[in-house]
């Protein structure tokens, strides 16, 4: 049995004769279909939303250059422990001396907090690399021994820098923010330039040259006065306790008798020797005596030592050279007394009777 179909009469409305509009557009009144409301309304708010997205990934990319930008120049600040920065990119002069303004600074950082971050650099395995600021590390970690307070000493203000900066940019950054210390004196700017010729990273190997590297924006004159310092803190750093006290005029003539005069560093070097407990004043009353400034008697300290003057040497000047290695350059300096090796690398790692075998088949070498 068949079922039968219905059918139903569809009446399509035809276009409007006088206006010409088509069935489901917009009617002569101005008034929109339902269908047509929403695709016009879905494409304004495609075109609204695209317009926005734009924006926000405009914002986004400058706030992300802005922030590249303040990372170069150190102006992204962070609190970083104490024990995840390391300090050896830079060479500085880290021989125990008395430093007299430290216990200001530690005082000064303890009542009214740190005013200056220090400044890192990224290194390898989430550790930083300090490239500014070592006095002001070195009070956060006596603190921090004193008080043994992690919370409040154990983590330091720091400015992070991106890597990229040349060596010679961050030895003259540390530079001038030592010029900036008005007591800082011809010794340890002597000591300074020094330490970047030794470096075995850096490309200049003579200490004098290095003056005009670092010590750009001191003075002809100052920079003479650095240079005359040089064979002071190459030939009797070792055995000084106070160099920073050293006036200007003693230094002066002094560097100039160590050249006149054959064993005169060999003397001072004994009579300082082994004398831990002199103060500023026995120290300076030597050297005045050896300068010939004066012969004034050594107060509370020992008897000056008789030294036997050494043999006259005919070489004034150091020699310099370096050596290629699996890690890195070595930088080699040969001097009356002396045989230095700079290399990154951590010595005090190896085994000492292995170190001791390698520098004894050296010295049987060179015999």
């Amino acid at each position: 049995m068949s079922r039968k179909r219905r059918m139903f009469d569809i009446d399509i409305p035809e276009d409007d004769a006088e206006t010409g509009f088509p069935a489901g557009k917009v009617q002569p009144d101005g008034r929109r279909g339902p269908m047509a409301a929403a695709i016009s309304e879905t494409a304004e708010s495609t075109r609204d939303r695209a317009v926005i997205e734009a924006q926000i990934r405009a914002e986004n990319d400058a706030l992300a250059q802005e922030h590249v930008r303040l990372k170069r120049a150190g102006l992204i600040t962070d609190l970083i422990p104490l024990d995840m920065i390391d300090t050896t990119k830079l060479i500085r002069d880290r021989k125990p001396v008395a430093d007299f303004d430290m216990a200001e600074l530690v005082a000064s950082i303890r009542d009214i907090g740190l005013s200056n971050p220090i400044r890192l650099e990224p290194s390898e395995g989430g550790r930083y690399e300090l490239i500014q600021g070592w006095r002001r590390l070195s009070a956060y970690r006596q603190l921090l021994e004193e008080t043994g307070d992690a919370d409040a000493w154990g983590r330091i203000p720091a400015g992070i820098a991106a890597r990229g900066d040349q060596l010679e940019a961050l030895y003259r950054r540390m530079v001038d923010e030592n010029l900036v210390r008005k007591d800082i004196s011809f010794a340890e700017m002597a000591q300074l330039a020094v330490h970047y010729a030794m470096d075995p990273l850096t490309a200049e190997n003579d200490a004098e040259k290095a003056v005009a590297i670092l010590f750009r924006s001191a003075g002809y004159q100052k920079r003479s006065y650095i240079r005359n310092f040089i064979p002071l803190v190459e030939r009797l750093g070792e055995v000084l306790m106070y160099p920073q006290e050293i006036p200007r005029a003693l230094g002066l003539s002094l560097s100039q008798r160590l050249e006149e005069v054959p064993g005169l560093v060999t003397a001072i070097r004994t009579e300082l020797k082994d004398w831990d407990t002199r103060s500023i004043t026995d120290e300076l009353a030597v050297l005045r005596r050896y300068a010939g400034q004066g012969g004034e008697a050594l107060p509370e300290g020992p008897a000056p030592r008789t030294a036997q003057p050494a043999p006259p040497s005919t070489a004034k000047a150091k020699t310099t050279f370096q050596l290629a290695r699996p890690q890195g350059s070595a930088k080699c300096t040969a001097a009356n007394g002396r045989l230095e090796i700079r290399l990154p690398r951590d010595f005090s790692t190896i085994d000492r009777r292995k170190l001791e075998a390698a520098v004894a088949a050296m010295l049987d070498q060179i015999e």
